[in-house]
């Protein structure tokens, strides 16, 4: 290295808390790719399984990884540090992205970084512009997660609000398998809903106390109101499936939306964000931007490939702990239900 010149900070970074194995190379806060490999072999069951998305970690990661670091063009010794999903997740599929890390980085005698993925999930708004000031209210809505958050910095979150059951995510799939839509449904159910009417069916609103939420309700009553109406037209779903979609996504969306403006309000946050995979939710980002207008919010979304699980926000993430020396340990072991 030339005599002054900084070095530059190179992270790789690996996810693996569900059903997709990605790495991504960041390089002093520049996300330079984003390699996801998905796993098919869930759609036949109509959900993820944790033991075969294991199996297909341990086929995919060492490609992805070559394939990350071929793209970024990248040799294995310019690497500053290994960063990782810690949790929350899956155990199985965390171990083999957990493992992976700790070697690389014990074979190089580099860092390594643990990251919490939900707040990655949330510091996907720093890979791209505009990026959102602090403090930020951001709603991450996953099939995993509900959360309303209060982000102070890039590092210190505080989570004000969750679903006490499901998740809305886990509500939109099983609503599409109660309507027999192949797996993963919620993004059919948001398809068909933008061509349906939202207010032909009308479904009760759960309500939590303080900036709570509450899913399990909900579907409860959707799986009896297809029962009654198959009962008197077998062919009821077929007939009128846009407008079942579309009044299901605004009672979701109307749920997530009454708590939101409720923490704005009271919190007096008007920049706004949404992260998670249902953050990709086209009715829900038309929503929060005509929202955006009566309550005078700034609103902030994340690139769609930043939105599903991916290791661009794990590199990120990653990027902001090396900056704060935030390195853990080789006894670093991974936790399914770690919390922000």
């Amino acid at each position: 290295m030339e005599k002054g010149k900084m070095a530059h900070i190179t992270i790789l970074a690996i996810e693996s808390s569900c059903d997709e194995t990605s790495a991504s190379v960041v390089r002093d806060g520049v996300v330079l790719n984003n390699v996801v490999a998905t796993q098919k072999v869930h759609e036949e069951y109509g959900g993820v399984v944790p033991e075969l998305a294991s199996r297909a970690h341990q086929q995919n990661i060492i490609p992805v990884v070559e394939q990350a670091l071929k793209e970024a063009k990248v040799e294995k010794k310019e690497l500053s540090a290994i960063a990782f999903t810690r949790g929350p997740g899956l155990l199985g599929a965390l171990l083999v992205g957990t493992a992976y890390a700790k070697s690389m980085a014990l074979a190089l005698n580099i860092p390594l970084i643990e990251v919490n993925h939900m707040q990655a999930h949330i510091l996907a708004h720093y890979i791209d512009d505009p990026k959102p000031p602090f403090p930020f209210l951001c709603l991450t809505v996953s099939g995993g997660h509900t959360q309303l958050v209060v982000v102070k910095s890039h590092l210190e979150m505080e989570v004000v609000g969750k679903t006490l059951d499901d998740a809305v995510g886990e509500a939109f799939d099983k609503s599409a398998k109660l309507l027999g839509l192949p797996y993963p449904g919620g993004p059919l159910i948001d398809r068909y809903a933008q061509e349906g009417d939202p207010h032909r069916f009308e479904f009760p609103l759960s309500e939590m106390e303080g900036y709570n939420y509450s899913f399990s309700g909900i579907k409860t009553a959707i799986l009896y109101f297809l029962q009654k109406e198959k009962r008197k037209d077998a062919d009821f779903v077929a007939h009128n499936l846009k407008d079942i979609c579309a009044s299901i996504q605004y009672t979701f969306i109307k749920m997530l939306m009454q708590k939101l403006k409720r923490a704005s309000r009271e919190l007096k946050i008007r920049h706004i964000a949404i992260a998670g995979g249902v953050s990709a939710n086209k009715g829900l980002r038309e929503t929060l931007a005509a929202e955006a207008e009566k309550q005078k919010w700034t609103v902030y979304f994340p690139d769609f490939q930043y939105c599903t699980d991916n290791a661009g926000m794990i590199a990120i993430a990653a990027h902001y702990k090396y900056l704060a020396k935030d390195f853990c340990e080789q006894t670093v072991a991974p936790d399914p239900r770690l919390a922000i």
